[in-house]
């Protein structure tokens, strides 16, 4: 039987985003950013106070992408952990960016000691989560992601994946409800440990694994 694999998002999971890219906007395009508003609303220009078109926005974050990568910090006990699990488990970043992006992500994670396969997909997560297990073809996964929208998509095209909602933003977890498509909800990584191990099926110094879990699913059951 093949190794099992964990497949994680990157932004508000591995590294923090929303916060740098706000204060970017605010610093480069005299954009405020109303941080856990809904997206397509949150940017409003300073001088008007108007709201910044949707088609406007996405330009933005890839020039956050192109230039400012290096402002992105690291979400703590993310490295920790994905280095424990590894020792026993495929890992593959799936990252919601173009894929002109993929060198940069790729360098920029492995700067703060995270080497893993990067991914980059556009849309929904499903398909390229069925993807990577057509290709691993592992005895048991787990996805994690800040976004509800990919669990319902893995949900949909990969249900027997165990999925894992997170959001490592303090200042934006209490403002999103748990994921209806995701297992359970933890937002910090030295308790998301835990529960990915036991789901993986591996022990291992550091992720001690409690007889009764510590981390119980706080989901209801997920939509099929």
């Amino acid at each position: 039987m093949s190794r099992p694999l964990l497949i994680t998002d990157c932004d508000e999971v591995l590294l923090h985003m929303v916060r740098h890219f706000g204060d970017w906007l605010g610093e480069a395009h005299d954009i405020d950013f109303a941080l856990g508003s809904e997206f397509a609303r949150a940017l409003t220009r300073r001088a008007c106070g108007s709201p910044v078109a949707p088609a406007e926005i996405w330009p933005l974050l890839d020039g956050f992408f192109v230039t400012e990568m290096h402002r992105q910090t690291p979400v703590p006990h993310a490295r920790e952990t994905l280095a424990a699990i590894a020792e026993h488990a495929d890992i593959v970043v799936l990252t919601n960016l173009g894929d002109h992006h993929q060198d940069g992500r790729a360098r920029q994670l492995e700067a703060i000691g995270i080497r893993h396969r990067v991914v980059c997909n556009q849309g929904g997560k499903g398909a390229p989560v069925a993807r990577l297990l057509d290709e691993y073809g592992p005895g048991a996964a787990v996805f994690v992601d800040d976004l509800a929208v990919h669990h319902e998509s893995v949900a949909q095209h990969a249900p027997d994946v165990q999925r894992l909602h997170m959001v490592a933003e303090p200042a934006l977890a209490p403002m999103l409800p748990p994921a209806p498509h995701a297992h359970a909800r933890i937002d910090c990584w030295r308790e998301a440990g835990p529960w990915i191990a036991a789901r993986l099926g591996i022990a291992q110094p550091g992720l001690t694994l409690p007889a009764t879990p510590d981390f119980p699913d706080q989901m209801m059951e997920p939509h099929a």
